[in-house]
């Protein structure tokens, strides 16, 4: 049966947020990006250890994060960095457009549900330029059930945002923190068959063999429970 951390209150990592025998924080590592990513994350997904828009933060050092709520305006000033194009991630955006150099691109991603992403977007359209990115394949999130087919996760639109822009070291790292970010969600879970299935097809497991078989024993003693 899937297990909450959320419901059940159970003790969490303060950096991973996951509970204390399936924290990752060992695996994780910085990654460098010369894009400036923003996340603005609707007020329900904050308290979720599942948001990837968290992730994100953890990971890249020059990322921030910034709390929406519909009765609090945003100020444009806050995040919006004077000097640099600031696109804004949306599937009904723009075709990506010609290259920029990434040191000159802010990007802000949208995290929260669908419906939360539009209404956030209404709310910040002005700012920049709505750009839509070409995603294909099936989302790799498996902790959550995407909307729809070609429906992605906040992280996984900028995975695919670094390897437009040809920052395919970034995009290789920030993936292989995702997919242990999630590999150790389903394993928290209790959701062996599912992990073990995600597993196979991940970087994580040529990546991080040690930390895998940590893993790997906490699961072998949950069954022997």
């Amino acid at each position: 049966m899937a297990r909450s951390v959320v419901l059940n209150q159970s003790p969490r990592c303060e950096r991973c947020q996951l509970p204390p025998r399936w924290c990752i924080c060992e695996g994780l590592r910085s990654v460098d990006c010369p894009v400036k990513v923003d996340v603005l994350m609707h007020h329900m997904e904050n308290w979720r250890p599942s948001s990837t828009g968290h992730l994100i933060k953890r990971v890249i050092p020059t990322a921030d994060v910034h709390p929406y709520r519909r009765e609090r305006p945003l100020e444009r000033e806050a995040i919006v960095q004077p000097g640099k194009a600031l696109w804004i991630l949306h599937p009904l955006g723009e075709p990506l457009p010609a290259a920029e150099p990434p040191g000159g691109l802010q990007v802000l991603l949208l995290d929260g549900t669908w419906r939360q992403a539009g209404d956030m977007m209404r709310a910040v359209e002005p700012w920049g330029r709505r750009v839509c990115l070409p995603m294909t394949g099936g989302s790799r999130y498996w902790l959550r059930t995407q909307a729809g087919e070609g429906k992605f996760c906040t992280v996984e639109a900028l995975i695919f945002l670094l390897g437009a822009l040809g920052l395919t070291t970034a995009r290789d790292q920030l993936r292989l923190q995702f997919e242990l970010h999630v590999y150790a969600g389903l394993c928290s879970r209790g959701a062996k068959a599912k992990a073990a299935e995600y597993l196979a097809e991940s970087p994580v497991r040529a990546a991080l063999p040690e930390l895998l078989e940590k893993l790997s024993r906490h699961r072998a003693r949950d069954v022997g429970a």
